[in-house]
C-alpha cells in the first residue's frame, strides 16, 4: 500500500447504509426480555430515549470507523463493512450517553436543535438513568455482533478505558469552573485548558473511531496506537477550539444549539484569550460579568471579545493549527497511511457546524 496515497473515494451511500442499520439495532435491545410484559412500558421509553438522542448529529464519529476501516484495508469484506458500522453506531451510543448526562450537569436547554432530553415533558431526573442506559447500549449491541471476533476483547477494553478517559475530563471540566456564579479564574490557563480537551473530547471523539479500525485491522501494536494518538489527540483540541469559538459566534439554527460557555462559567479558549491579553480593568469586567445569565453581563463579555479582536485571533489560530496539523500527519513515520488522518482533518476543518 502506498501510505502517501489520498483517501480512498467514500461510498456515495455511506450515510444512507449507515442509517439504515439503526433500526435493526434497536431492536436486538430488547432481546432476551421481550417475554417480560412488565417491561412493556419500559422497552417503549428505552427506545424513544435512543431515537431521540443517538441518530440526530453528523454521525461523523460513526462513518469514520468505516471510513478509517478502507484506508487500513485493501479489501473490506460486506460483513466487515457492517460490522464498521455497527461499530460507529456503538461510538454514537456512547456519546448520546456523554450528551445526556453533560446537558443536565451544564443546565444546558437546547441539543441538536431541540430541547435537551432531561428539559423533555416528562422526563426530567429521570434521564439520568437514560444516560446509564445508553451506555449499557454499547456493550450489548457488541456482545450481539462481535463476541467471537479475535479482537472483541480489545473493543471492549477500549470502550471500557475511553469512558473513564472522558468522565475524568469531564470532572476536571466542572471542578475548573464550579457553577453559581463564583468566578475564579485562577486555573483558566493554557495547560488546563489542553488537559480538559484531551480527556474530555479528544479520546473519545477522534481516537476511538480510528482505534476500532486499527483493531479490526489487526493492527493492536502500541507503538502504532500511540502514534494515531498523538495526531488525533493534536486533531482534538483543534475541534474544541472550533466549538468554543461556535458556541459564541455560530448561527444556533445551524450548529442545533444555543451557546452557553459564558454563563456557565466554561474555561474556554475564548476566555483564555481574553485573559491573556486583557488589562487589569478589562480583566475586572470579566470577573464582574461572566459567569452569569443576565442577558446584559453576557453581551458586556461578547463586547469585550470583540474589543479584543478574539475573532481575527481565532481565524488566526484556524489557520496555523491547521497547518501544524497536516505537517505532523506527514511527518509521522509508522505503518499508518496519512489518508486515515486527512478524511479526519478535511472534514472539520472551517467546519461551521
Amino acid at each position: 500500500m502506498n501510505h502517501n496515497s489520498v483517501p480512498k473515494r467514500a461510498k456515495m451511500d455511506d450515510l444512507g447504509e449507515f442509517d439504515k442499520l439503526f433500526p435493526e439495532l434497536l431492536e436486538c435491545l430488547n432481546e432476551g426480555c421481550t417475554k417480560e410484559k412488565q417491561l412493556d412500558k419500559v422497552f417503549a421509553w428505552f427506545r424513544e430515549v435512543s431515537e431521540y438522542n443517538v441518530p440526530h448529529g453528523k454521525r461523523n464519529r460513526g462513518l469514520s470507523v468505516i471510513a478509517s476501516l478502507r484506508c487500513l484495508k485493501e479489501i473490506v469484506s460486506e460483513e466487515e463493512e457492517k460490522l464498521a458500522r455497527v461499530l460507529g453506531w456503538c461510538v454514537e451510543w456512547l456519546q448520546a450517553f456523554f450528551l445526556v448526562a453533560d446537558d443536565i450537569m451544564d443546565n444546558s436547554t437546547t441539543r441538536r436543535g431541540k430541547p435537551c432530553w432531561y428539559k423533555k415533558d416528562g422526563v426530567g431526573i429521570v434521564a439520568v438513568n437514560d444516560a446509564f442506559y445508553l451506555e449499557s447500549c454499547v456493550y450489548h449491541i457488541m456482545r450481539k455482533y462481535c463476541r467471537d471476533k479475535p479482537y472483541y476483547i480489545n473493543i471492549v477494553d477500549l470502550f471500557h478505558e475511553t469512558t473513564m478517559q472522558t468522565v475524568r475530563g469531564q470532572c476536571l471540566d466542572m471542578i475548573t469552573a464550579p457553577s453559581g456564579g463564583r468566578v475564579d479564574f485562577t486555573d483558566f490557563t493554557e495547560d488546563r485548558y489542553n488537559a480538559i480537551v484531551k480527556w474530555k473530547t479528544g479520546y473519545y471523539s477522534f481516537y476511538l473511531p480510528v482505534a476500532l479500525a486499527m483493531y479490526m485491522s489487526g493492527i493492536t501494536d502500541e507503538d502504532s496506537h500511540q502514534r494515531a494518538q498523538h495526531i488525533l489527540l493534536h486533531m482534538g483540541r483543534y475541534f474544541q477550539v472550533q466549538d468554543d469559538y461556535l458556541d459564541c459566534y455560530g448561527n444556533p439554527e445551524v450548529i442545533g444549539k444555543i451557546g452557553t460557555d459564558i454563563q456557565e462559567n466554561k474555561c474556554s479558549w475564548l476566555v483564555i484569550q481574553a485573559l491573556r491579553k486583557a488589562t487589569p480593568l478589562q480583566r475586572k469586567i470579566l470577573e464582574e460579568n461572566y459567569a452569569d445569565t443576565d442577558p446584559n453581563k453576557v453581551q458586556r463579555v461578547k463586547d469585550l471579545y470583540k474589543d479584543l479582536k478574539l475573532k481575527e485571533l481565532y481565524h488566526e489560530f484556524e489557520e496555523e493549527s491547521y497547518k501544524e496539523l497536516i505537517t505532523l500527519i506527514e511527518n509521522q513515520r509508522g505503518s499508518l497511511p496519512e489518508s486515515v488522518f486527512l478524511t479526519f482533518a478535511r472534514k472539520i476543518y472551517k467546519r461551521e457546524r
